[in-house]
């Protein structure tokens, strides 16, 4: 006990695990949501960079921690929302972020496979949202979208 109680007093990721484990807390996705915001929509007034890595590694670690169906395909669908809302309102276009932005979203698709017909389908609302944007952002972003959601989702 003591050690888990060193654990959880010695990192905020320690205790974001534990919280998401055991389920405590409101949102147990929350502090993810917050990783992947500040990762992928960063405050380029406060001269903040983007990191696609930083921003996988707390879809990661929730997946370590829980790795609930539903969980992740929120956690990935929000990574997609935040990465092309970041990309056409900044006109940001570098050809990495917009790479794994495509992957993240093909990775969502395939989770919702997973889900329920309800939970499903109120992702790919949100997916095809997603790719709507898309298509302001050139390098064939938006294409290629169309042809994953068209695969997976069989529109």
């Amino acid at each position: 006990m003591g050690l888990i109680h060193d654990l959880y007093a010695a990192q905020k990721d320690n205790r974001t695990f534990l919280h998401t484990r055991f389920g405590l807390g409101e949102d147990v996705l929350e502090p993810y949501k917050e990783t992947l915001d500040r990762w992928l929509w960063p405050d380029v007034l406060r001269n903040q960079n983007t990191s696609v890595a930083n921003a996988k590694k707390a879809i990661s670690s929730y997946r370590k921690a829980v790795g609930e169906p539903a969980g992740l395909a929120d956690l990935m669908a929000f990574y997609c929302e935040r990465a092309a809302g970041f990309s056409n309102d900044l006109g940001y276009q570098d050809e990495g972020y917009l790479d794994a932005l495509v992957s993240m979203f093909e990775q969502a698709l395939k989770i919702t496979r997973q889900l329920l017909a309800g939970d499903r389908d109120a992702l790919i609302v949100r997916l095809d949202r997603v790719r709507t944007i898309c298509h302001n952002l050139g390098y064939g972003v938006g294409d290629a979208m169309d042809s994953l959601l068209a695969d997976y989702a069989g529109t």
